[in-house]
């Protein structure tokens, strides 16, 4: 018998939280228990592509008519050009994994009748500032589509809960699945800051991600010119791109402050070794990978708490978390952690032990081939047997 045929799509595979998941399952599930296709639209300029930056190994089948939207008739070709990869792939399932590939997807799917369909909100779908009507709009798309769904996957419990209490769903079609992350192995610190140019005895404080609005690199800054008065010799680094790197490297020259930028690398390991504490001043967050990341290379974390970030970090035990609106507090625990090496070590240890045990990606494959498992028994589709049951979801209520 064939095996389980799955279709997912996303609108880009870009740098984020949802590309590394949809490319450890199309590595990681067994290929003689599911046939996977992924469509998605094209990168835009300016982003950057997951693909190209060390994971050229992920088919793709490439749809232009998803690239982003300018018009209305756009999205109308675009859910014209899903149904039709639809029909040709006949899928048992299609799963969604962004905010527009979810969209149009689950609107494709239910128009084509796949007999079953999964949307994963890798992120809250309200996580971006927008205007009370386009939030208003955004809700009630998300209500009624949420109706097609045989089974809502949620990133973190957090996210789940802000859904059920926006009325997204009901609570039996959630399954919370943390993001899985393997992390290469981690050089010496010395050989790291070396390899970044990173000269010199003092701390480094790492930020790595996205540099947008809703991560707030305004207060990485703050913090910068806080530490510099108590930690003179400490030294910041920014890796990563978005729309407001050029403000943010303006912002850091004018106060001549002690920060170095650098690009989006592949190998971010080489970053976080070169760390010695990892910091994130975000808005929002889903279940931030940066943090998994920091934490599977044994760095400690000083975080604002927002999203499922304390699911990610234990606070006082790998980490500090502080209220995104205290800036003060977020000093102060740099300066703490900074100024003390046994407790950096301590927490780095236990946050490496967490990260293993919770977020490896072989959890988050055996979770998701358990979770089509059962839907396929539940609604009457065939699949393969297997005997290893996948292992329990930790630290989720």
């Amino acid at each position: 018998m064939r095996p389980l045929r799955v279709l997912r799509i996303i609108s880009r595979m870009t740098v984020g939280e949802a590309a590394p998941q949809v490319g450890a399952l199309l590595r990681g599930l067994d290929p003689d228990r599911f046939e996977q296709r992924l469509y998605t639209g094209p990168v835009e300029p300016g982003e950057l592509d997951y693909r190209r930056l060390g994971a050229a190994d992920v088919p793709i089948r490439l749809l232009p008519e998803l690239r982003r939207a300018t018009r209305p008739t756009d999205d109308l070709r675009a859910l014209a050009a899903l149904v039709e990869a639809i029909r040709r792939f006949r899928p048992d399932l299609v799963h969604t994994h962004d905010l527009r590939g979810g969209l149009l997807g689950r609107i494709a799917a239910v128009a084509c009748r796949v007999p079953l369909r999964v949307h994963s909100f890798h992120e809250h779908p309200l996580a971006e500032r927008r205007s009370p009507t386009l939030t208003r709009l955004a809700l009630g798309a998300e209500w009624a589509l949420a109706r097609t769904n045989h089974a809502l996957v949620a990133v973190n419990a957090r996210v789940r809960d802000e859904l059920l209490a926006a009325r997204i769903g009901r609570p039996a079609q959630y399954t919370v699945m943390p993001p899985g992350v393997s992390l290469p192995p981690v050089p010496e610190q010395a050989e790291a800051r070396r390899t970044l140019g990173l000269g010199g005895p003092g701390p480094v404080v790492a930020y790595v991600g996205p540099v947008t609005a809703v991560k707030r690199l305004d207060r990485v800054l703050a913090v910068a010119r806080a530490v510099r008065r108590v930690v003179p010799e400490a030294r910041f680094v920014v890796c990563g791109t978005g729309d407001r790197l050029a403000a943010t490297v303006a912002a850091a020259a004018a106060d001549a402050l002690p920060v170095t930028f650098l690009p989006w690398r592949p190998d971010v390991e080489t970053v976080y070794a070169a760390a010695d504490l990892v910091l994130l001043t975000s808005d929002q967050e889903g279940t931030p990978l940066t943090l998994i990341e920091a934490a599977q290379a044994g760095r400690p974390v000083v975080a604002t708490d927002v999203g499922g970030v304390a699911e990610v970090v234990r606070h006082g035990r790998t980490g500090l978390l502080c209220d995104r609106h205290d800036v003060d507090g977020l000093c102060r625990a740099v300066v703490r952690l900074l100024g003390d090496a046994d407790l950096r070590r301590r927490m780095g240890q236990a946050a490496q032990t967490d990260a293993r045990e919770a977020f490896g990606t072989p959890r988050l494959v055996a979770a998701t081939r358990d979770l089509y498992h059962r839907l396929a028994l539940a609604h009457g589709c065939w699949i393969p047997t297997y005997a290893e049951p996948a292992p329990a979801l930790a630290r989720v209520p």
